[in-house]
């Protein structure tokens, strides 16, 4: 038997039956799937939620650089309804890692990012509630602690000798009014 003949008689069910299966091949396409991390940018250790859509089943996973291990993920499916689950982001970690979602049994490369960025603690002041109206206080006392450990400045100094003198005057007037007889 030939392999020619043979060929141009397949060729032809291979074009009907690539026609007739559209759906397959836009099931799997790689701009379908698109995952969602929340919060977008976070720290390192902390715990993000993924959001994917485009999946037609009910689970899958999701996994980056920046994940510890993938997040599963579980949901509806259908496409319109989202699969969710939660990943913590690996420790000493900066930069934009893409999201790599697998579902419907096909790796879907670049389907979102997450960004980590090392965020410093924000101080955060007293709350203004209970003790009488204290915590301004300990707020302001908590900013004058470099200042009290300095100890007294110059201008401290000049106001002390001032003071000082000033008593010193007072004294010597009031020792010299007594002294007087009437």
């Amino acid at each position: 038997m030939c392999i020619g003949p043979l060929a141009l008689r397949a060729a032809p069910v291979a074009v009907a039956l690539a026609m007739a299966l559209p759906g397959a091949a836009q099931a799997h396409d790689q701009g379908s799937v698109r995952a969602g991390v929340t919060p977008s940018s976070t720290a390192p250790g902390a715990t993000v939620e993924v959001s994917v859509t485009g999946c037609e089943g009910t689970t899958g996973s999701a996994g980056s650089g920046a994940f510890e291990q993938d997040a599963e993920l579980t949901g509806e499916g259908g496409g319109s309804h989202a699969l969710k689950g939660s990943a913590r982001v690996r420790e000493g970690l900066t930069g934009t890692y893409d999201v790599t979602v697998t579902c419907d049994g096909h790796p879907h490369q670049g389907a979102g990012t997450v960004a980590v960025e090392h965020h410093e603690p924000a101080p955060e002041a007293p709350s203004k509630a209970g003790g009488g109206g204290t915590s301004g206080l300990a707020a302001h006392a908590a900013r004058d602690d470099d200042a009290a450990e300095a100890g007294p400045g110059t201008r401290h100094a000049v106001v002390g000798l001032v003071l000082a003198g000033v008593a010193a005057v007072a004294v010597a007037f009031r020792s010299v009014r007594r002294r007087r007889p009437e």
